[in-house]
């Protein structure tokens, strides 16, 4: 047991005197991190989608959640293949192709809203989100291969940093761009009028929806020649291992450090999704309650996510700086901790007070992800550390079905000792449960 302290003493104490980023890296590392902010604002200008279509097209919340379903699932449909294009080709190619899709993704919206149905907008999120797929997979080692591998796990929380960033501006644009721009009929008003009535209320709203994501588009498009003009290093370590894809596939399934962490990861995907989707169900669900008009509840509600992700925002820079004086595992045990006993809160307490616990979530969910994904590829090196990211961006596909149970509760909960949506949230503890075995047996066992 002193042997393992001291070792984990020496290893903090090592990181805090190792170049972060090269010089001769800085601005090609500059260009990457700025694509995590730009994923950032993707994923995050997408989550109040879910209840402004709901009203938009007159669906269920489980039916809405689709834009959620197909928004993830291009995240499990292209990891491989990104993961088997960068093998063949390079980083830099890969973030290319991203860029590419991620574009394509966001001018469909320009169709979509002239045709008019709800399906269409979900083959949009889907193209897009396989360009985000391939960024990620991309982004994420590459990163980890820009400097030594001692500071890795820093590295890549510090570029992780500026996701949320890029998240903020999408809340902000979700919340003052689209939701507050909507006819401010709910679903209950929309439903009495005339379907000559209903159509036009709804090509004006599908209207606002759409610009947003295609000027992002634009953007991306920019994005896209600046790396394109731009020499960007090529890291491809030496293959000192058999690298068939039967090997490295045995490779990945034989750890458990890395198996145990594409599971943790799914869970916390899920668990950020439901939180951050369905706190605006909540928030409206608490306003109305306190006599607020519907658009206005949505409209306050989105606020408070804002403030939730300002505050993921800012944990995540505390917490890269502390990482360099706590081991991952330990940190992220801790975290997970206190997002279970914010769960409990969220679930037993309601009302304002329950909305406070689910926004101070965000605090605790700041670091999850590029921690578990650091714990996950330590040490990996070459096609190996290719793949396994690959299986930890496939694992965003909690995003998925999660939320969609997540909605289904709300839809079909009846016990009046909790409201549908309070009760929903037992399924974010869980997952923080998960995560939180996790850190535990990466402290006690994976001693990283």
């Amino acid at each position: 047991m002193n042997t393992v302290k001291a070792a984990t003493v020496d290893a903090v104490t090592m990181n805090k005197n190792v170049e972060l980023v090269p010089r001769a890296l800085l601005i090609p590392f500059v260009l990457i991190t700025c694509c995590f902010a730009l994923w950032g604002f993707a994923n995050d200008i997408t989550n109040p989608m879910v209840a402004a279509f709901q009203k938009i097209f007159l669906t269920g919340a489980a039916e809405a959640t689709w834009v959620q379903v197909a928004f993830y699932a291009g995240y499990g449909a292209m990891a491989l293949p990104a993961a088997l294009f960068i093998r063949r080709f390079s980083y830099k190619a890969g973030i290319l192709v991203g860029l590419g899709l991620y574009a394509t993704g966001g001018l469909l919206f320009v169709p979509a809203s002239m045709v008019g149905e709800f399906y269409p907008f979900l083959l949009a999120y889907f193209v897009l989100t396989c360009g985000l797929s391939f960024l990620e997979t991309t982004a994420n080692p590459y990163v980890l291969s820009m400097g030594p591998v001692e500071s890795a796990t820093r590295r890549l929380n510090l570029a992780q940093a500026f996701n949320p960033i890029g998240s903020l501006i999408g809340m902000y644009t979700a919340s003052q761009f689209i939701l507050a721009k909507l006819d401010a009929r709910g679903k209950s008003a929309r439903e009495l009028l005339s379907a000559q009535e209903f159509d036009a209320v709804k090509r004006a709203d599908l209207e606002i929806v759409s610009h947003p994501y295609v000027m992002i588009g634009l953007v991306i498009a920019v994005m896209f020649v600046l790396i394109a003009l731009m020499k960007m290093p090529n890291h491809k370590a030496p293959n000192t291992m058999d690298v068939t894809l039967k090997a490295i596939f045995y490779r990945l399934r034989n750890s458990k450090k890395y198996v145990e962490g594409v599971i943790a990861q799914v869970f916390y995907v899920g668990a950020q999704i439901m939180c951050w989707t369905f706190i605006i169900h909540y928030g409206t669900e608490v306003f109305t309650a306190q006599g607020m008009a519907e658009k206005d509840a949505q409209v306050l509600s989105q606020q408070y996510n804002i403030v939730a992700m300002i505050i993921f925002c800012v944990s995540r820079f505390v917490c890269t700086f502390l990482l360099k004086f706590i081991p991952p595992g330990m940190l992220l045990l801790t975290l997970a901790a206190g997002g279970m006993a914010l769960s409990l809160g969220t679930i037993l307490i309601g009302g304002v007070t329950g909305l406070y616990c689910l926004v101070a979530i965000s605090a605790c969910m700041s670091l999850m992800f590029p921690t578990i994904y650091g714990i996950a590829l330590k040490g990996m090196t070459g096609d190996d550390a290719k793949f396994a990211a690959a299986g930890l961006i496939m694992a965003i596909v909690g995003g998925t079905f999660l939320p969609m149970l997540q909605a289904s509760v709300i839809d079909g909960w009846s016990l009046e000792m909790l409201s549908p949506v309070q009760a929903s949230f037992v399924l974010p503890f869980l997952c923080f449960v998960l995560i939180a075995i996790y850190g535990y047996r990466t402290v006690k066992i994976h001693d990283t």
